[in-house]
């Protein structure tokens, strides 16, 4: 297939006579092999196909005659397990699509809706299903040459009406999205999420309204995801769709709220973010008594920091004994148990091949929450919430809190709590204001100071933002009093930092 893309290529136009039924029919078959190479050729050939137009720029008789065969086999193709032959079915869904005039758009759109609508599952098989779902889909698709060629193939198709062409289709759009919220590619479904999410933050209001209810659905089945990222995007996708249908949200907040404050004290930084990020929606949806329930769980949540045992459970499973050649032996090394039924991953991108649903709550996937992990989640709560005016004077009242849990240094992670905590004490002292904020800066100074000269990079270089921040907030005459008031020494110490 290979040579013959050549043969395409050198003949053009001249060509596409030998273009009929029996000739597609042989290629189409290529692509439903079990060998992605093979897929990946004859999407290649397809391509070539589809861009060779007459030098008079008229439209080619093989795009007219097997429009529908054409639309639905690259359909097919960007809806496959592998990046490598989407990439190649994208290359040539641009061509087709770039082929054609308005109007032969607008013939095949008509003719093939309905058999879109009847087989969309993991298909982009009509013109604007391939126009639209194709292009918003992968914009999202992990696979980075994927995901910048579709990218500027929407900017070519749409010519900035991307969004009225979604609005215009909705049903269909949503249709689809939910269906590759249970695909078996964990990273379709982070897709799916990722552009469930635009649609309730992109899209008017009135036009999604109606298919809330099901995509909340959706996205409550990928909360409960195996993949990680999965859950990230569900979450922060879930906390869109709160703010933005706070009253078709609400009856299911019971079961979102567990899922919320679960991914906030997650194993995965980033989900905890987006979690912190997802819960502020909350409470700008729903106003002062959800700030108090959540501020209420921060108040419990963060003292928890100082029930963290002192070693982390990272390395709970090194043997004790001594080591051999300087090399560290795990315990049970040669337990077949340790070896056999183990997570698999893909060779294409080294990512877990992790199941739908199931894994966000489930004990035998997530590993235990350790306490600081719950306290550094309500930290970056507290730094999202800190641009609700609403929030000041309670976050403000926390800061106590916070500066007593940064004194905790027993355990194998604070440094990484630290970190955290450096990176958002500046949002919390704006959002509290200048008064407010300068009762309790000094309770920090301590463990500043020792992050300040710990010999963790990222620690220490939080620290010195943190402090930059302090000082343009409060001014430069009022921290310098502070610091001196605290501990005169300091102010030597922070020569290197800025000039006092």
């Amino acid at each position: 297939m290979r040579c013959l893309c050549y043969v395409v290529d050198g003949c053009g136009i001249q060509f596409d006579r030998f273009v009929d039924s029996e000739f597609l029919h042989l290629i189409f078959s290529a692509l439903s092999h079990t060998n992605r190479f093979v897929r990946e050729s004859a999407f290649q050939l397809l391509a070539s196909l589809v861009k060779c137009n007459p030098s008079d720029g008229a439209a080619r008789p093989s795009a007219i005659t097997h429009g529908r065969e054409l639309s639905h086999a690259l359909g097919k193709g960007l809806a496959d397990n592998w990046s490598q032959v989407r990439l190649a079915a994208s290359v040539a869904t641009r061509e087709f699509l770039l082929g054609l005039k308005d109007e032969e758009r607008a013939e095949h759109f008509s003719e093939l809706l309905p058999k879109m609508c009847l087989n969309r599952c993991h298909r982009w098989n009509v013109l604007v299903e391939l126009l639209r779902q194709w292009t918003t889909v992968c914009r999202y698709y992990v696979a980075e040459g994927v995901r910048l060629y579709s990218q500027e193939s929407w900017r070519l198709l749409t010519h900035e009406h991307g969004k009225d062409l979604v609005k215009k289709h909705i049903t269909e759009t949503v249709d689809y999205y939910i269906e590759q919220t249970v695909s078996d590619n964990h990273a379709v479904r982070e897709a799916a999420c990722a552009c469930i999410a635009e649609l309730g933050s992109k899209i008017d209001a009135s036009s999604v309204q109606p298919h809330v209810l099901r995509l909340l659905q959706a996205l409550l089945t990928c909360f409960r995801d195996e993949s990680w990222p999965v859950r990230d995007a569900a979450c922060i996708a879930c906390g869109n769709f709160v703010k933005c249908f706070a009253d078709h949200c609400k009856p299911l907040m019971e079961e979102l709220y567990p899922l919320f404050f679960g991914s906030l004290s997650d194993g995965i930084p980033s989900v905890r973010q987006g979690a912190a990020v997802a819960l502020t929606n909350v409470v700008e949806a729903y106003g002062e008594k959800e700030l108090e329930f959540v501020l209420g769980k921060a108040a419990d949540g963060i003292p928890k920091v100082k029930e963290q045992k002192e070693l982390s459970t990272k390395h709970g499973d090194l043997d004790a004994s001594p080591a051999t050649f300087g090399v560290v032996k795990r315990a049970r090394d040669n337990d077949l148990e340790l070896h056999s039924n183990q997570q698999v991953y893909s060779c294409g991108s080294l990512a877990p091949k992790l199941k739908r649903g199931g894994g966000c709550m489930h004990a035998d996937y997530k590993k235990p929450t350790e306490p600081w992990e719950i306290a550094d989640g309500y930290i970056d709560l507290l730094g999202e919430l800190s641009r609700l005016p609403s929030a000041s004077q309670r976050i403000a009242a926390l800061l106590p809190a916070v500066a007593d849990a940064t004194n905790s240094h027993h355990y194998t992670h604070h440094y990484t709590f630290l970190e955290t905590v450096w990176k958002q004490l500046p949002r919390m002292a704006k959002g509290t204001g200048k008064r407010p904020f300068k009762r309790h800066v000094e309770l920090f100074f301590p463990s500043l100071f020792y992050s300040l000269d710990c010999e963790v990079p990222l620690t220490s270089s939080a620290a010195v933002d943190c402090l930059v921040a302090l000082k343009e907030l409060l001014g430069e005459a009022i921290f310098r009093g502070r610091i001196e008031q605290f501990d005169p020494r300091m102010i030597s110490k922070l020569a290197n930092v800025f000039s006092l």
